[in-house]
């Protein structure tokens, strides 16, 4: 999926706007869809805020239906940060005893650039719902996630042209029995990505997550060194796939995983957006693939020449 775009579909179910006041679409049923909310400063029409356009859903909604909501714009970006939707998600909390998936930040790079999207502590919509089976995030700035405790969480992603190491710290503290899908876009250290290999210890080491089977530490401008210490780190042994896609993995990154543990069992082996040489993928190509793992090597990723013999790479998002 392209950041850039708004999602099509949460937990399995299609997105489906919510309608600006001055329309009067038939709505489907409640639980047939993941209502996407979104208020865009920009649109024409009626300047209607968040609050606004939140109330009449829960006055027009059965919401004790609803199972997946997603949260579109809810202003100017750089002005106002995510606590202006989740708080009022939260004091509704009894309203929405179904809501299973959750996705805040689903906003086009046209409306704002990812890095633009101000967000906050997430992990209050982790202690409001118990059940919450599912939850993404896009945008790193501001983004908090202290370590917190939930019994039900199955995927958790994070897309981000910088995520800061506090939120990678707080992941891997975190107790998250069920959790099967985590996926970081660990982004740059320009736009906030300041974590190292030194903040995942606590998910690589295996133990604290016991029923994950994908991980994806992804769009990494330190992607060779993560590579190289995914090479060795336990929880690899559980994983039925793997995505090490979109940031700056080259050839050391790529032999860093050839020498290390066994990839064989991987189900899936994700390394687009890559800087490979010819040989190497020839290399992995061989290694992995007679033992059925399905391996992505599509996409090179630029590279920029200074005309002095440097060479710039660059992860997929960023800015």
């Amino acid at each position: 999926m392209n950041y850039a775009e708004h999602i099509e579909e949460l937990h399995g179910l299609p997105a489906f706007d919510f309608p600006a006041p001055d329309k009067v679409p038939d709505l489907p049923e409640p639980e047939a869809v993941a209502w996407r909310l979104s208020c865009d400063p920009y649109r024409s029409g009626p300047d209607i805020g968040f609050a606004d356009c939140f109330q009449r859903f829960l006055d027009t909604v059965d919401t004790t239906r609803v199972r997946a909501l997603i949260f579109g714009v809810w202003g100017a970006a750089y002005e106002d940060d995510s606590s202006v939707v989740i708080e009022p998600l939260v004091a509704a909390k009894d309203r929405f005893p179904a809501l299973e998936a959750f996705f805040v930040g689903d906003i086009e790079a046209e409306q704002a650039e990812i890095s633009w999207i101000e967000q906050s502590d997430v992990t209050l919509v982790l202690d409001a719902f118990p059940r919450l089976r599912e939850l993404k995030i896009r945008g790193g700035t501001k983004l908090q996630f202290p370590a917190v405790k939930h019994e039900h969480l199955h995927t958790l992603c994070f897309e981000s042209g910088g995520l800061p190491g506090a939120v990678v710290r707080g992941v891997g503290d975190s107790e998250l029995p069920a959790l099967e899908r985590l996926e970081m876009w660990l982004g740059v250290a320009e736009y906030g990505g300041d974590s190292t290999v030194a903040d995942l210890a606590g998910l690589l080491s295996g133990g604290r997550f016991p029923a994950l089977r994908h991980l994806g530490l992804q769009n990494s401008e330190i992607q060779d060194e993560i590579a190289t210490a995914v090479a060795a780190a336990p929880i690899v042994a559980q994983l039925a796939s793997l995505d090490l896609s979109m940031g700056i993995l080259t050839d050391a990154g790529a032999e860093a995983l050839l020498e290390g543990q066994p990839l064989t069992h991987l189900k899936a082996l994700d390394l687009h957006h890559n800087f490979f040489s010819e040989a190497m993928e020839q290399r992995l190509r061989d290694a992995l693939e007679p033992s059925g793992v399905q391996l992505d090597l599509s996409e090179k990723g630029d590279e920029d020449d200074d005309g002095e013999g440097e060479v710039w790479r660059y992860t997929a998002v960023a800015e």
